[in-house]
């Protein structure tokens, strides 16, 4: 450390010696991730904060929470750090599941009765969607947190989430959570005090005495759900004095805000907590509105990352074996620029979802090798998280510079992909719902299972049988494609089995004006275990074709993250590439079409290659066609 940084830590290090002091002999080890981590910490809040004159102050108080936390980690994950392998996140055998509680198994306790079938897709990273305290009547799917600290009723408890976390660890699990930071629900106690006209927690949130000064922010937000009407800001009589609130989302999450050193300090507490239960992997909620500034867009500004890394480095002192994911649907620089070792390790991957469905439906893969050629590198210690479908709704989030050199109209494609998988483009097999259609400008997003967007739901409907096989391979062909990219490959509970869209969600009050809940089914132990008893139905064919790519994942090191070859077969439907790690090579080839493709043996270069889908050898000299929506995936060695 050098000047300020180094002058910082000699007075908050003799300032926290006493609390050093307490660790006993793991005192040496503390300091150590102490000074390591110091130099992050303070290069993020140094811009964010260093114009306060309590900003010494602030600085000892965000060490002193992750110091008391580091204190307070139970002794089998302090354990779990030292042994946890800093690259798990990149390695292979990686396999991660999302769901959530209720629906995919009623309740905490009832998880651990689902254990056998995760072991049995290979799960080693379960995301459970949010399953913390909210309020009575709307809570955005969970996502308005009236307390992070506690487990909502229905679901369980506290204690009985970190049991879970104990067995997954036992089994070779990661625990994955939401963490909201962006907001909380109006119903927190943050927010309750800041009502009762405490002003240290109104300043918590941001507060308007008029209108007047919400317009230099609001003229230049965009409008995230367009049924919401109005802007982001509401008027609540209820806060002492009436305030104007920032709410991004709904009215009743009310956003948070940084530019309070204090607010960073509470959210590292928060998150701290959670971590000491048990947790590996915190999903970061919209981190792109973290930081807000008049007069701009109030997304991903440059103090949104300075936040994170500021999280990341506390963090890493008290907990250092925890992962961030970041979720950032917005333009794919934006996205990449999170992904850092310093930030967040894990991020979903939106292109690459976008772009698989966008194949899907275009019989063309000329995007899709783009984004793999320019876009899918990560750096060293990171990681994408490669899906298909989450429990949100879809959005074309493609750059429109990107599409725009390959001569496609940015605008009318996302049309077309939207009428496309809403079924209202003539020919389409999709059963998807427009999503916060916008009347005025057409565009919306889609929500829909696997099942209902790759045809199976119509075909099964029609009782066709060519079109029930064509479904199939289409959800196999995906699934295999991300399986084999590299990075951990993410499946939505239920999908392993083909679960159709649920349109029982309109009958529920707290679901019906959110057409997401369609693709968020109960689980459906009945369709398990016909696929389990029948592996020629549909469902039967989908899960075991995943628990197939599972033992690729196990027994192949070139299916980790890393250099990813594309090959130059047949340029519109196909897609091939090959991955290579220990002496061993993968060439990975899918066909995005029903139709027929004749492959150029002389790009796949010498063989002899083994033929680990079909389990055929494959002679590169002779022939080949790869059918209908077909998948080869070629092993050679040396």
């Amino acid at each position: 450390m050098e000047g300020d940084a180094a002058r910082a830590f000699d007075e908050v290090h003799r300032r926290l010696a006493p609390l050093l002091d307490r660790a006993g002999p793991e005192r040496a080890v503390l300091a150590g991730r102490l000074e390591s981590c110091f130099p992050q910490l303070f290069a993020a809040v140094l811009p964010l904060y260093g114009h306060r004159w309590d900003f010494a102050w602030q600085l000892e108080a965000v060490l002193r929470t992750a110091l008391e936390a580091a204190l307070a980690r139970p002794a089998r994950l302090v354990v779990r750090d030292a042994e946890r392998r800093p690259d798990w996140i990149r390695e292979s055998g990686q396999i991660g599941a999302m769901g959530y509680v209720d629906r995919f198994a009623g309740s905490i306790t009832g998880l651990f009765d689902r254990l056998p079938h995760l072991e049995h897709l290979g799960v080693t990273y379960l995301h459970l969607m949010p399953l913390f305290a909210v309020p009575d009547g709307p809570n955005d799917g969970g996502y308005a947190v009236s307390s992070y600290r506690e487990v909502a009723p229905r679901l369980g408890s506290m204690e009985q989430l970190a049991a879970l976390a104990d067995e997954l660890h036992e089994r070779g699990m990661a625990l994955v959570l939401d963490f909201v930071l962006n907001h909380t629900a109006d119903d927190h106690a943050w927010a309750e005090a800041a009502k009762a006209g405490d002003p240290a927690m109104q300043a918590f949130y941001w507060m308007f005495d008029a209108r007047g000064e919400v317009e230099p922010f609001a003229r230049n937000l965009r409008q995230i759900f367009p049924d919401r009407g109005g802007d982001a800001f509401v008027r609540r009589d209820d806060v002492a004095g009436g305030k104007w609130v920032w709410s991004t989302f709904y009215p009743f999450q009310w956003d948070l805000n940084y530019t309070n050193p204090e607010v960073l300090r509470a959210i590292l507490g928060e998150m701290l907590f959670l971590a000491n239960q048990g947790v590996d992997v915190l999903r970061l909620d919209a981190v792109p509105f973290l930081w807000k500034k008049a007069g701009t867009s109030c997304e991903n500004l440059p103090e949104a990352h300075l936040v994170v890394r500021a999280l990341n480095a506390a963090a890493s002192i008290a907990a250092p074996s925890l992962v961030f994911k970041s979720e950032a649907i917005v333009h794919p620089d934006e996205v990449a620029r999170y992904v850092r070792v310093d930030e967040c390790r894990l991020s979903y991957n939106p292109l690459l979802m976008c772009s698989l469905w966008d194949a899907l439906a275009t019989r063309d893969t000329r995007h899709l090798r783009d984004v793999l050629a320019r876009r899918f590198h990560t750096a060293e210690g990171t990681a994408w998280v490669n899906y298909l479908r989450c429990h949100d709704d879809i959005g074309w989030g493609m750059a429109n510079e990107d599409m725009t050199v390959l001569g496609i109209d940015p605008e009318g494609h996302r049309r077309f992909l939207n009428g496309f998988y809403t079924g209202r483009f003539p020919g389409s097999f999709a059963r998807g719902l427009p999503f916060q259609e916008n009347p005025r400008t057409g565009d919306c997003r889609v929500s829909g299972t696997c099942a209902a967007l790759a045809g199976l739901e119509q075909a099964e409907e029609q009782g066709d049988a060519t079109l029930v096989e064509l479904a199939v391979r289409r959800i196999v062909l995906l699934h295999g494609l991300v399986y084999t990219m590299g990075g951990i490959p993410l499946l939505y509970l239920g999908d392993e089995i083909a679960q159709p869209n649920d349109p029982t969600y309109t009958s529920r009050p707290a679901e019906a004006a959110d057409n997401r809940w369609v693709h968020r089914p109960y689980f459906d132990d009945a369709r398990r275990q016909r696929a389990l008893a029948e592996p020629a139905t549909p469902e039967g064919r989908v899960l075991a074709a995943l628990v197939r790519l599972k033992k690729l994942r196990q027994t192949e090191p070139a299916l980790a993250v890393g250099p990813l070859e594309l090959l130059a077969l047949e340029q519109r439907y196909t897609i091939a590439f090959r991955k290579r790690a220990q002496g061993r090579s993968l060439t990975v080839i899918g066909n995005l079409s029903e139709h027929w493709v004749d492959l150029d043996a002389e790009a796949l270069g010498p063989g002899p290659f083994l033929e680990l889908w079909g389990g055929q050898s494959f002679d590169p000299d002779r022939h080949h066609s790869l059918e209908p929506y077909g998948l080869l995936i070629l092993a050679r060695d040396g």
